[in-house]
């Protein structure tokens, strides 16, 4: 099974005690790991940073709206096949004329697995002890994961076309994380495949945590500052609430300055962009913070 140590985060992660049990339990009982939560939560950098801190082979898969099973496992490159095919009739009958043949690719129409290009899916299957992550599941089709369920189930793929079967064992499975931002609901028999974890919004405490992991160098009255303005505008009920991701590029701009200038911007609300994504929260925010319309 993948490696089953508990993983309690890294220097560039913060992995509470719940989440890492919830990892932990996966990779124990080889299944997948469903993450939902709200977007910049961490949930896409669990598995990148579990696989850097290791040393293990990491394979991504960005789930999207036309998204299938195929692209996710194998396609077999029906193109290349036909033009192979081409070409060997084309030999054939130049050998009769005792002409050379053309140069050969090194494929051969007789073995179909040469046109089968492996997806991320496959070749987490072929290496033990990798990570794979399905990321933002929920902008699939709803296809998508119900054709999933056979390969969750039984731990292998069958190839398009050659029908060869890539398939793993519990002690080689390796650590699937599957993340949604929960924007359409799953089906119920898939997420009965996984082990499922709700990451929670971080409280102050955590998220300065999280900050000083990211910027161990970072003033601390700046720090704090970020997290009490980012925390009141995600209490405004804005349309879109600023992510951990956006406090994180927010706080990387502002050490671009002096610790006061960065400080005088904070006061001001200048800068405001990077956190607010839409005019109406930008209008709303500013007259609910006493700013006015706040600019970017």
């Amino acid at each position: 099974m993948a490696l089953t140590t508990i993983w309690s985060g890294s220097e560039q992660y913060l992995c509470d005690a719940e989440l890492s049990q919830a990892f932990h339990m996966a990779r124990v009982l080889g299944m997948p790991l469903l993450i939902e939560g709200e977007p910049g939560t961490g949930k896409t950098e669990l598995p990148i940073q579990f696989a850097k801190d290791l040393g293990l082979q990491l394979f991504i898969y960005p789930v999207g709206s036309k998204s299938t099973v195929e692209q996710f496992v194998a396609k077999f490159d029906h193109v290349k096949y036909l033009r192979d095919s081409q070409v060997e009739v084309l030999n054939a009958q130049r050998i009769e004329k005792g002409l050379d043949p053309l140069s050969s690719s090194g494929r051969s129409t007789e073995r179909l697995n040469d046109y089968v290009n492996l997806g991320p899916g496959a070749l987490a299957f072929s290496h033990p002890n990798s990570v794979l992550l399905i990321d933002e599941i929920d902008k699939a089709p709803r296809e998508f994961p119900n054709d999933l369920l056979f390969a969750l189930s039984h731990r292998k793929f069958i190839l398009p076309e050659s029908g060869k079967v890539i398939e793993t064992t519990e002690k080689d499975m390796p650590a699937i994380v599957i993340t949604s931002n929960r924007e359409q609901e799953l089906p119920t028999a898939f997420k009965g495949r996984c082990i499922y974890h709700y990451i929670s919004f971080p409280e102050p405490d955590m998220m300065q945590q999280i900050l000083q992991k990211h910027f161990p160098k970072a003033d601390e009255g700046l720090v704090e500052k970020c997290i009490g303005l980012f925390y009141q505008l995600r209490k405004l009920g804005l349309e879109r609430a600023p992510s951990t991701r956006e406090l994180l590029n927010w706080l990387k701009y502002l050490q671009t300055f002096s610790n006061s200038e960065a400080l005088a911007k904070i006061d001001l609300k200048e800068g405001m962009g990077v956190l607010l994504k839409t005019q109406m929260d930008m209008e709303k925010a500013g007259r609910l913070l006493g700013k006015g319309r706040l600019n970017g």
